[in-house]
């Protein structure tokens, strides 16, 4: 949970920027929290909430929950039909394939028990939003790969996972991505990106530095690469952990705790 929001955090300062580098310290002075740690710990909350009342009617919690914390946090940089939907006195659900989906969907990686329980709920945590097929495959992915890599699954596991159960094909080089790739707002044009960044890493860091060097989304795209590479390298310095509850404060840094301990999840 914690590493999605590190993620976000450490490509911040780049989203829209050429630069790709490789980073020395995943979190600098420069860098501040956007809306993907925002939605993440949402989401998060609204798993605490059912995690004590019951999972019944998962949707609409997700739903109240998204709602109330981008409310909150009004400025925390939304993509425009998002910020369109939590301003609106009936908020729908508006087709949409994006990766906001995607990058919102980690914790519940962390909250069932078996992989198809898993992969429904990132459905209805998509689906408040983004109800276009390709925006739930991609939440589906997310959830999908951190549920295996928290089980002990392997990185081959979780490929495959990726390529036959979502159909997203894992085919690139790292210097080829660096060189060419450009910012995308498509579910099917970041995730398979975020994940390959895991795959060849062999640290959580390392998978947030390449998230960073393949560039784009880098928030969103090193925010999907830290919730997988949390979950299965189990293990975070301290250090970034303490420079990420200073960006995200102690209100929100308390309610990742809280879900962390609730769902046994320690770092």
């Amino acid at each position: 949970m914690i590493g999605a929001v590190i993620g976000d955090i450490a490509g911040s300062v780049y989203e829209f920027s050429n630069k790709k580098p490789l980073l020395k310290n995943i979190i600098s002075s420069e860098c501040f929290f956007t809306d993907d740690s925002i939605l993440s710990i949402a989401v998060a909350d609204a798993l605490i909430y059912m995690k004590k009342n019951g999972f019944k009617n998962s949707a609409s919690i997700y739903r109240l929950y998204l709602l109330e914390y981008a409310r909150k946090y009004k400025d925390a940089g939304y993509g425009k039909r998002f910020h369109a939907w939590f301003n609106s006195k009936n908020p729908q659900a508006y087709n949409s394939y994006g990766n906001g989906s995607a990058m919102r969907t980690g914790a519940v990686g962390y909250a069932f028990d078996t992989l198809e329980k898993t992969l429904s709920e990132a459905a209805e945590a998509a689906s408040v939003t983004h109800n276009h097929p390709d925006g739930i495959a991609g939440a589906e992915a997310v959830a999908g790969s951190i549920f295996l890599a928290r089980s002990g699954s392997s990185k081959e596991t979780i490929k495959e996972f990726i390529e036959k159960e979502i159909g997203y094909p894992i085919k690139f080089n790292l210097k080829e991505l660096h060189k060419n790739y450009k910012f995308e707002i498509a579910c099917k044009n970041t995730v398979p990106q975020a994940v390959f960044a895991f795959l060849i890493s062999d640290s959580f860091e390392d998978a947030i530095k390449k998230a960073v060097y393949i560039g784009g989304d880098t928030d969103t795209l090193a925010c999907i690469t830290g919730a997988i590479a949390e979950a299965f390298y189990k293990k975070i310095p301290k250090e970034l952990i303490r420079q990420a509850e200073d960006k995200i404060g102690k209100t929100l840094f308390a309610t990742v705790k809280e879900f962390q301990q609730l769902f046994d999840w320690e770092i």
